[in-house]
């Protein structure tokens, strides 16, 4: 009687053990046959409204970076010096920083912080001097044929990016409409040089380069890569022969 009460009671265990078994096997197969719905409805809680803050790596800008000479792609006379060659002049940044709050899955708002260089290569022979003097650039035509003249400037960039969302689609994507306003700090100025005599040559100052220089941005784009553009309204330089100087970069951007 013993036995026969003990099997029946293991049986009724292994029962109960299966039917668990079972309805966790339905449930794990009914979130595998719904799993776009589970991915979606996490995608929905992850939306909610709210501040956020982290380290990142995004908003990759790699493009061409451009002078305009009070309103002219074309430099005037006394900035002919600063002729450089267009598809090798370039601009690269990236965001290391953001800090931003989340109204819905439609629109976001936030500041960042990077990194932000501006590179011209240069088609004469000359070099930018280190000089004290405001009133203009100065620079020294030099008996030297360089392979790679480039005179670049580096700084700390902080937008502020009002980032307006579609809905994500079946993979996962949507489209960023993003725009604001731009502030740069000087990091450093540099001419670098490579010839055959003098091997490669850097030189760093901040050769008269803006301190402060501030404009707007945009960028759009789908999934992680896009499109970007940059302008500053204020002169590139802060001496008085450079004035109405300014410089804009258009190029990819890669993850928003």
């Amino acid at each position: 009687m013993l036995s026969m009460l003990a099997c029946t009671v293991f049986a009724q265990t292994d029962s109960v053990a299966t039917d668990a078994t079972t309805q966790k096997s339905k449930r794990m197969n009914l979130h595998l046959l719904h799993g776009d719905d589970s991915v979606k409805v996490s995608r929905k809680i992850h939306k909610h409204p709210g501040f956020s803050i982290a380290i990142t790596f995004s908003r990759f800008d790699l493009g061409l970076a451009t002078l305009i000479d009070n309103g002219s792609f074309t430099l005037s006379p006394k900035n002919q010096f600063l002729n450089y060659r267009s598809w090798k002049s370039s601009n690269v940044g990236f965001d290391v920083f953001q800090f931003g709050y989340r109204f819905n899955s439609a629109f976001k708002i936030y500041m960042s912080a990077g990194l932000d260089w501006t590179l011209f290569r240069l088609r004469d022979n000359i070099t930018i001097q280190k000089d004290p003097d405001m009133s203009q650039l100065h620079y020294t035509v030099d008996n030297i044929d360089y392979s790679k003249n480039r005179f670049s400037s580096s700084y700390l960039r902080i937008p502020l990016s009002f980032d307006f969302r579609t809905k994500d689609n079946d993979d996962g994507k949507r489209f960023h409409f993003v725009a604001g306003p731009d502030i740069g700090i000087l990091l450093n100025g540099r001419v670098k040089q490579i010839s055959s005599e003098n091997g490669k040559q850097k030189f760093n100052d901040d050769y008269h380069y803006t301190k402060l220089r501030y404009g707007a941005f945009t960028r759009i784009g789908y999934g992680d890569l896009g499109i970007y553009a940059k302008y500053y309204f204020n002169d590139m330089f802060n001496t008085d022969a450079q004035k109405g100087l300014k410089n804009m970069s258009i190029g990819l951007t890669l993850g928003f």
